[in-house]
């Protein structure tokens, strides 16, 4: 059966698990995220399975927002910090997140990536060390890499699975196969490292029921215990990309209204179970790149709205519970 939210508990002023609330309830104040670069490439853009990356992806590989890869992991943090701590009060103790985010963060041997990673966590200011990557690039060295530094501080792994649909996987050429995301999710359970898996909504070819199906595969994980988190992402639609030449030479390609996109992440939510944490519930592509949609760079307006429609809701299951898409 699924949930229904009118009748969960209230997390904190949201009404799903935030990733905020649970970072407050685990540590006792809010953390915050730096972004750091280690570096490192894709196989879908080295040759090792492609050289034209994934069809959305743009050259800063999801890693816009980084540091310079030429400093060190330790001066990264340090800049990182910078940004964060001027719009804070002074003097206020703060702990972050280390977040290994440009490109395929275990894609490289396991001596370069035990150095930059335990750089980060040897930091005193870092409580966690957050590292996306894919489920084909996590082999029986790096778990045990994973393994020993979840022993240390805790680590989350971050990975893209975007859809569980063959077709749509091939289509925007993700370069593994479902079962290889399953087992990869299953090893990483076994050395208790949390995972946080990426999503991406209004993926071209993908109907509504396609994308909660999607959803109700990742519940199913987490119900039993293999999957922590969960980010919801808008597709943005990137100059210099291969979805950005398909976008503006065909016109009946759709990307979604943001009335569609807030509609569509509360369906979401229904099909998630409530303890399951929300790290993420739309995204905000770098401005000087984004075609579409152009609404999405609002990113405050597109929460607001999103809460504000959430608690207008009287009953969640009389108005957003599509029984047809079962």
């Amino acid at each position: 059966m699924l949930n229904n939210l009118d009748k969960q508990p209230f997390w904190g002023d949201k009404r799903y698990h935030s990733l905020d609330f649970n970072l407050k309830s685990s540590f006792g104040k809010k953390l915050y995220k730096l972004s750091l670069n280690g570096g490192m490439t894709c196989p879908n853009r080295d040759g090792t399975l492609d050289y034209r990356g994934c069809i959305f992806c743009s050259q800063g590989g999801s890693g816009d927002f980084t540091s310079p890869q030429q400093l060190s992991i330790t001066k990264q943090i340090e800049e990182a910090k910078k940004l964060v701590i001027n719009k804070l009060p002074s003097n206020q103790p703060i702990q972050y997140i280390a977040y290994f985010q440009a490109y395929t963060n275990t894609h490289a041997p396991v001596s370069y990536l035990e150095s930059i990673f335990q750089e980060a966590i040897k930091h005193p200011d870092i409580a966690i060390l957050s590292i996306a990557t894919r489920p084909d690039c996590l082999d029986d060295d790096i778990l045990s890499l994973l393994d020993k530094l979840n022993k240390k501080k805790p680590v989350w792994i971050e990975l893209g699975l975007q859809t569980i649909h063959d077709d749509t996987a091939k289509w925007i050429r993700r370069g593994y196969d479902l079962s290889i995301f399953h087992k990869a999710v299953e090893r990483l359970h076994l050395i208790s490292v949390k995972v946080i898996v990426h999503t991406i909504l209004g993926l071209p070819r993908e109907t509504k029921n396609d994308m909660l199906k999607t959803m109700e595969y990742i519940g199913h994980l987490s119900n039993q215990g293999l999957v922590h988190g969960i980010k919801l992402q808008l597709l943005h639609i990137l100059k210099g990309t291969d979805l950005a030449t398909i976008y503006l030479e065909d016109n009946s390609l759709h990307t979604l209204s943001m009335d569609e996109y807030i509609d569509l992440v509360i369906s979401c939510l229904e099909r998630l179970p409530k303890d399951l944490v929300i790290h993420r519930l739309t995204g905000d592509g770098p401005k000087k790149i984004l075609l579409a949609p152009l609404w999405s760079s609002n990113k405050r307006l597109v929460l607001n709205s999103l809460h504000k429609k959430m608690k207008e809701i009287d009953t969640w299951q009389g108005k957003y519970y599509d029984k047809e898409l079962l």
